[in-house]
């Protein structure tokens, strides 16, 4: 199972954006198709509110939630949650659930430093496989937040990577088909003990920072597409 995790914002309590939702739409149709043939369900996890809204952290509530409901209705079946920019950070957060498997975290929105705040949590990522991919130039979300965070993670947790879209942005368009391939092939290697692709393989299995700074090459997906 993947639950899609779509975008938010820091402060609301308006009702989910559309936009947000719609911008889901193609990864989910991606990982639907490539995981059809193994039973892979791909669902979009709806919020109460499109903010996160301080310690209330409403996007990982509902994230939670929605794991809860995968097992009520499902069983006993592994999660991966995907998400994007503040969807990322609620997939990260809610990853302690039992039912979790893996996290996708695309441009993962996180809060800048703060020696006076509590740090985002990592140890909940302790026995999940962690997959983060950010774009250099991302304008809504500091990329070095989130290599900080992988950097933590990875302290206690080997089966954590992260890969930099060089030259692209937040909602990572430039070079979408490479990171729609990315995120196939970690989706179905964690869910389904597939072989990674030798480039996931390798930043999971470098050290920091090398395997969180994986760049990643243009024609990934090309290279990988069956013919």
């Amino acid at each position: 199972m993947v639950l899609l995790l779509p975008d938010g914002e820091p402060e609301s309590l308006r009702r989910p954006s559309r936009l947000s939702y719609t911008a889901a739409l193609p990864l989910g149709r991606t990982l639907a198709r490539v995981g059809r043939a193994d039973g892979l369900v791909v669902h979009r996890v709806r919020y109460r509110c499109r903010g996160w809204n301080g310690p209330d952290a409403h996007l990982a509530a509902d994230a939670t939630w929605a794991v809860d409901e995968v097992v009520r209705r499902y069983g006993d079946v592994p999660v991966c949650l995907t998400g994007h920019g503040m969807g990322g950070r609620a997939a990260l957060h809610a990853a302690g659930h039992p039912a979790v498997n893996s996290v996708l975290a695309l441009a993962p929105w996180l809060p800048e430093d703060d020696v006076a705040a509590t740090p985002e949590p990592v140890k909940q990522l302790a026995g999940k496989h962690v997959l983060i991919v950010h774009g250099t130039n991302d304008a809504r979300t500091d990329p070095e937040l989130s290599f900080r965070l992988a950097e933590r993670a990875k302290k206690s947790n080997r089966d954590v990577c992260r890969f930099e879209v060089h030259s692209d942005g937040h909602a990572l368009r430039q070079h979408h088909e490479e990171v729609r391939a990315l995120a196939a092939d970690f989706v179905l290697g964690a869910l389904f003990t597939r072989t990674y692709a030798r480039p996931v393989a390798d930043a999971l299995a470098a050290p920091p920072p090398l395997g969180l700074r994986m760049p990643l090459a243009a024609g990934f997906g090309r290279a990988l597409r069956r013919p």
